[in-house]
């Protein structure tokens, strides 16, 4: 019986391919873990893991995976790695054994397959060719017939797969446990919709309702889970672009003014890295804070794709640890496409984090590219240069990373931009002679300049463009020369007395205080209720005027795990990236559990999220 006709016969005929995919992800997982709540703890575990999966990783596959930095890697995790390696297909193995076929007659001797195995590649050991080819030689003649073994080999990866996928729908205490970091239906709205950038205006999306799986409920089944749950329902009005709840202050033009621009980067692990800055405030004064996204598109009627990331700013006082820093404001009302705040600043020194929840800047499917693309060419007379496509890209580029916007970069703009493509930092003596070779102005760097730089980097590599990709993929571009993982951004402060300051000071990843922050403003505004029978497990549900976002507290001694379904919301997108998922809050502590906006922001969106106690196994 095929493993189609099989899935079939346990309920999945009207599966979508993604659906498909996520169960088999979880019925592989399952075969190693006893909940997909449960961590890869090691390489080791990865790969069994990953062969269960139907792929045969290498050490150099594992490894990509497996870092020395990495200590654990959750379902999530595992399914991303699941999507980008292919599965082994059984005419690449026939492939394979036939280069090792020296006679051409179907079969490969002891020997030569000790010789293959343990000379090429990825090295084996003596025992474990033995161990190999005895339990391959099944007539023990001494000859391996590989077109059976290849066959059986795919045999025994679909039965595994069949037999995970029925106890996965047998077992209900298994199926129990099985709502961890994923999906119960995979993320058909939440995610996959969510991931692509929202059209202007006059393109609307389809409304998109997650409806609920018939196939089974996600929600804990248990009389304890079924007491300890908490519903929730708000529904947002469509947005008005031209509406403003924060009009500019009338006068702002005779206000003084400082701009700063910046970016926000998606990781692979799907944190979000950006600037931090410092804003100083010389005297008390009303101040005009706004952020917005920076269109670098030269046409009017086609702004760039991130136009409708979220953008926010948050400042904080206080030293530089979040137990003595202070939540000052937040930008949380709208102008048009900016975020913006206005009130009284007393004079002093400020941290000003930007942030974006992730609902709209987060891991896409990576497009196949159909034409490749040329990043360096040869002129008439052999020289190399840079191709028009390039050039354009690069001068984006030098448009982000010029901070300050004034046409020109520093040395510190420019390490800003070494630090995120290489992790290092341009010194003075290498400054210099930077400046001696390449066009500068007042001892800056010009747009001419940056190109000169990268066609010398080109050419001391003789055209080879592989340097270059990981300068422009660290910049969120994929290989279609296309920005998809960041989104650049520009704020501009407004003071009505004195000239304010603001000065980009480092590149964070998930920062300490911002998170601190977040969770201040979250818990300040809100509403908050104890899950049902849970007094001492609190959720704070903040309402803005473009996001809904919660945090979840917990005050017991004990580490508790809750689970959120958002199965029933409509024309939402979830930080998360999925509609079902389970959240771990350590004893005694707060954590930010989701952020939501509308995938359609013209449209009316419903969030109805029902939080519940997953009971201790």
């Amino acid at each position: 019986m095929s493993l189609q006709a099989s899935s079939q016969s346990i309920g999945m005929q009207k599966c979508t391919d993604e659906e498909t995919f996520y169960m088999h992800c979880r019925a592989a997982y399952l075969t190693v873990f006893r909940s997909s709540l449960a961590s890869i703890t090691s390489k080791h575990q990865l790969c069994r893991v990953l062969q269960q999966a139907g792929r045969n990783p290498s050490q150099a596959t594992l490894n990509k995976h497996w870092t020395p930095s990495t200590t654990k890697l959750n379902f999530d995790d595992f399914c991303e790695i699941v999507k980008n390696e292919r599965p082994t297909e059984a005419h690449e193995l026939m492939r394979a054994f036939r280069k090792m076929d020296i006679n051409g007659d179907g079969y490969i001797s002891h020997s030569e397959l000790h010789i293959v195995l343990t000379s090429r590649g990825e090295k084996m050991a003596a025992k474990e060719v033995d161990a190999i080819f005895s339990l391959a030689d099944t007539n023990k003649d001494g000859k391996l017939d590989y077109a059976e073994f290849c066959r059986l080999m795919e045999s025994t990866a679909e039965q595994c797969q069949i037999a995970a996928l029925e106890r996965l729908e047998a077992d209900a205490k298994l199926k129990r446990q099985n709502f961890g970091n994923e999906l119960d239906s995979p993320p058909k709205s939440l995610a996959s919709t969510a991931v692509t950038v929202p059209q202007p205006p006059h393109k609307t999306e389809p409304d998109i309702t997650l409806k609920k799986d018939s196939r089974s409920s996600s929600r804990p089944s248990s009389a304890r889970s079924r007491r300890s749950s908490l519903s929730n329902a708000i529904t947002m009005a469509a947005s008005n672009t031209k509406s403003i709840k924060l009009a500019e202050p009338t006068s702002i033009q005779d206000w003084h003014h400082t701009c700063m621009k910046g970016s926000f980067f998606l990781e692979e692990d799907g944190g979000i890295t950006s600037l931090q800055y410092r804003l100083t405030v010389p005297q008390t004064a009303t101040v005009y804070l706004t952020i917005r996204p920076l269109n670098l598109s030269q046409r009017l009627e086609k702004p760039s794709s991130w136009m409708s990331v979220d953008t926010a700013v948050f400042l904080v006082s206080g030293k530089d640890t979040k137990e003595d820093s202070t939540l000052v404001c937040f930008t949380e009302s709208r102008n048009k496409e900016k975020c913006c705040w206005k009130g009284e600043m007393s004079a002093g020194t400020y941290c000003l984090l930007p942030f974006t929840t992730g609902c709209r800047l987060r891991k896409r499917t990576r497009k196949s590219v159909t034409k490749p693309v040329t990043l360096v060419n040869r002129t008439d007379t052999g020289e190399l240069d840079l191709t028009r496509d390039f050039r354009g890209v690069l001068s984006d580029i030098f448009e982000v990373i010029d901070l300050d916007g004034n046409g020109l970069l520093s040395l510190e703009e420019y390490n800003f931009f070494e630090l995120r493509t290489s992790g290092e930092n341009c010194d003075e003596e290498a400054w210099a002679v930077c400046k001696e070779n390449f066009d500068t102005r007042k001892n800056q760097l010009s747009r001419q300049g940056f190109m000169e730089l990268n066609l010398m980097e080109a050419s001391e590599r003789g055209g080879d463009p592989t340097d270059l990709w990981v300068t422009l993929e660290a910049m969120g571009y994929n290989r279609n020369l296309e920005m998809v993982e960041a989104c650049p951004f520009l704020i501009d402060v407004y003071c009505e007395e004195g000239q304010c300051t603001l000065q980009p000071v480092s590149l964070e990843s998930g920062h300490r205080i911002l998170n601190t922050a977040l969770q201040r403003s979250i818990t300040a505004r809100s509403e908050v209720k104890a899950l049902r029978g849970q007094e001492n497990i609190l959720v704070y549900t903040y309402r803005g005027e473009h996001r809904i976002s919660t945090v979840i507290a917990n005050k017991t001694n004990q580490k508790v795990t809750v689970h959120v379904n958002n199965e029933q919301s409509k024309n939402c997108s979830s930080s998360r990236g999925m509609s079902v998922f389970a959240v771990e809050v350590p004893a005694r502590t707060k954590m930010v559990c989701q952020h939501v906006l509308p995938i359609n922001e013209h449209q009316e969106w419903t969030y109805s999220c029902v939080e519940s106690i997953i009971p201790c196994q």
